[in-house]
Parts: C-alpha cells; sequence; structure tokens
C-alpha cells in the first residue's frame, strides 16, 4: 500500500468527524450564501471566521496544552475539502491562520507563543506566512529582506509581496536572510507583530476575483524583534519552510476537489430541474456523458498524501489539473445559469487559478517531481 493510500486508511477519531460535520454545515449555511457578497466587497469574510472559531477550527493542531484540538492532519485535509467548496479564498484564509497558531503553540518561545496564540485560535487576529517577496516567488532560497544582529534583538528590512491574509493579518511568521550571499542557509524565520512600529502594510491587491483570500503585501523598515523572537535559526528555517509547503500542497489537492465537487452537485441538481426540448437535461446523454466524465475524473484523482515532496506534489499537480478541466465544463453544462452569482462556478474558476500558483507553480511541480524522480 502507498504511503498515501496509508493516510486515507487512517480512521479519523468520532470527535474529528463530528468537527468535520460542523464545518460542512458552517460552509453551507454561513459561508457560501455569504462569498459572493464578500467578493463584492473585496474583503475577508471575518465574521465566518469568528464563528468557524467559535467551532474550534482556528485550533485543529494546536496543542491541547494551549488549548488547542490536537487533531491530525487527515482531520485538517478533510476540512479544507468542505470549506473550500463553499469558497476557496475563505478556506485558504483560515488555514493560514490555523497554520501560525499551531506553529506558534509547537515552536515559539513560550512568552511569543502565550503573547499570539489565544488571540489566533479566537479569531480575534489572524496570522500569515510571509515567504514571497516582489522580486522571489518560487525561487524561496533568493529572498532578499534583510534581518541584522543588533544588540539583544533583530532589525528587518525589506518588502513582502503576495501573502495569503496580509490585508488583515498582523500575526507574521516572517522568512529573512541573515547572511547575504548565503542563499538558504542564511535564512531564519521570525515571530512578528504587525501592530509594532516599522511594519508597514501595503494596499490590498486588486484582483480579477478571490478577495476573500486577503492577498497583498507588506515592508519593514527598520522593524525590530525581540531575541526571543526567532521562530527558527538559520540552518533549519528553510528545511521547515519547505515540510510546511508539502502539507500545503495535500491539502490544496483536496481544496481543488472539494470544489470540483459542489461544483458537480450544483450541476447534477439543474440537470434535474431544467428542461431541454421537452425533458429534463439529465435525459440528454450528451449532457450525462459531460458529467459523468468530471465525476469520473474526481474520483480518480489524488484527494491526499503524506508530508513528503513527490507525493504532496504530485497530488496538487493532478488535482489543481482536474480542477481546471472539470469546473468549466460543469458551468458549460449549467449554459447562462452557471454565470450567476449565487453559483460557486466564477469563485471556484480563480480559485483553481489562485490553486495552480500558491505553495509552489505548476512549472516548479513538474520540476520538482522530475528532480526527485531522477535522484531514485
Amino acid at each position: 500500500m502507498s504511503p498515501a493510500a496509508i493516510l486515507l486508511a487512517m480512521p479519523l477519531t468520532a470527535d474529528e468527524a463530528s468537527l468535520i460535520g460542523r464545518a460542512t454545515a458552517l460552509a453551507r449555511e454561513v459561508v457560501a450564501p455569504n462569498a459572493a457578497r464578500w467578493e463584492r466587497e473585496r474583503r475577508i469574510g471575518r465574521e465566518a471566521l469568528s464563528a468557524a472559531a467559535d467551532l474550534g477550527l482556528l485550533r485543529l493542531q494546536v496543542p491541547t496544552s494551549l488549548g488547542g484540538l490536537g487533531y491530525s492532519f487527515l482531520c485538517k485535509v478533510r476540512i479544507a475539502e468542505v470549506l473550500a467548496a463553499a469558497d476557496f479564498g475563505f478556506a485558504m484564509s483560515l488555514l493560514n491562520t490555523q497554520n501560525v497558531a499551531a506553529n506558534l503553540a509547537r515552536n515559539a518561545h513560550p512568552d511569543v507563543a502565550a503573547r499570539h496564540v489565544p488571540d489566533l485560535i479566537a479569531g480575534r487576529r489572524l496570522g500569515c506566512t510571509a515567504l514571497t517577496e516582489p522580486g522571489a516567488g518560487s525561487d524561496f532560497a533568493a529572498i532578499q529582506t534583510q534581518a541584522t544582529r543588533e544588540d539583544d534583538g533583530w532589525r528587518i528590512d525589506g518588502a513582502k509581496a503576495w501573502i495569503t491574509n496580509a490585508s488583515d493579518a498582523d500575526v507574521v511568521i516572517l522568512y529573512a536572510q541573515t547572511q547575504p550571499g548565503a542563499g538558504a542557509r542564511g535564512i531564519a524565520a521570525f515571530v512578528v507583530d504587525g501592530r509594532r512600529k516599522g511594519f508597514v502594510r501595503e494596499p490590498s491587491y486588486s484582483l480579477g476575483g478571490q478577495h476573500t483570500i486577503g492577498t497583498g503585501g507588506f515592508r519593514f523598515e527598520g522593524y525590530r524583534a525581540a531575541g526571543d523572537e526567532l521562530l527558527a535559526p538559520a540552518g533549519k528555517a528553510f528545511k521547515a519552510a519547505l515540510t510546511s509547503i508539502n502539507g500545503a500542497r495535500t491539502y490544496i489537492a483536496a481544496m481543488c476537489c472539494g470544489m470540483v465537487g459542489e461544483a458537480l452537485r450544483v450541476a447534477s441538481a439543474f440537470g434535474r430541474q431544467r428542461t431541454s426540448f421537452g425533458k429534463p437535461l439529465v435525459e440528454h446523454q450528451g449532457w450525462r456523458w459531460r458529467l459523468a466524465e468530471a465525476a469520473s475524473e474526481l474520483a480518480a484523482c489524488i484527494d491526499a498524501g503524506e508530508d513528503a515532496q513527490l507525493p504532496a506534489a504530485q497530488a496538487k499537480l493532478l488535482a489543481t489539473r482536474m480542477a481546471e478541466r472539470q469546473i468549466p465544463a460543469l458551468a458549460q453544462a449549467m449554459g447562462a445559469e452557471g454565470l450567476r452569482e449565487h453559483h460557486p462556478f466564477s469563485r471556484h474558476l480563480m480559485g483553481t487559478r489562485v490553486a495552480a500558483f500558491v505553495d509552489g507553480s505548476t512549472e516548479m511541480l513538474l520540476e520538482r517531481i522530475c528532480a526527485v524522480m531522477s535522484s531514485a
């Protein structure tokens, strides 16, 4: 049995299954009905994040010793899938805050964790991870933001771009270069408080859609990080970041499956109700075939894998490409009705575009897969 199959076969606890059920209800009753309005208003759905916090979704993998649930990665993957079925951006926003809370709870200095984790898991503050820069995207090792040792702390200068939650987040895990010219070896991670002097938030990006992800950037102008706010030193931070990216690729694959599954559900219901040439759409052979193809590809697609380079990259590659093919096909099956705002097709189409870039572009994943296979 493959590692991915082993993960899929692992049982969820009764508590985890119950939480997934409640997350599904939240997605259908709160997120889906409001996602189009949040998009029009170009903002993160903070009110729904508060409701998610009440369910415990912002403390999924936070240790119980710090008020978390301590649930499994598989549980997070399933919750990512059901939330993305309603809105990809909302799911990404929630997961990024949860991930920051879990990271700080496990790895930050206890005083730093105590300062930030309670607000994150309660939804009072949002978190983000700052990797990419205006001149460094998939080439993570090329980041130029500088962290310079000063007295008992660090001075940070530079800029970050294309950051999920940047519009609202003020608890930031920042990756910066501590040894110019050292590449990956010199990268360290810091905990940044966006309320502090020297943190400058840039205007949110105007995109073609998915503003619920809160994409934007910020600058650091002489920002001061205390000594205990070093989260991972040079030599360890880069590896930790790559490990977290592998996990993200896995749940993004599941999120793509969630979007396609919801699009298939909506199109199927429409086909039973809408008549054409005197009979329901579902009774037209060509129309049925379109949905059958989408259902078959969804069933065959990898929607989970373990935290490892090759399976995670393959899962994300296959799932994003499947979503890119099938969401437009299912939208077409709806005819002009699929253009209506209250249906998820337009949001999910843009969600697939975002999925193809975050945590490694499709092209970079292909290179990664080739590199891993050639070294095997």
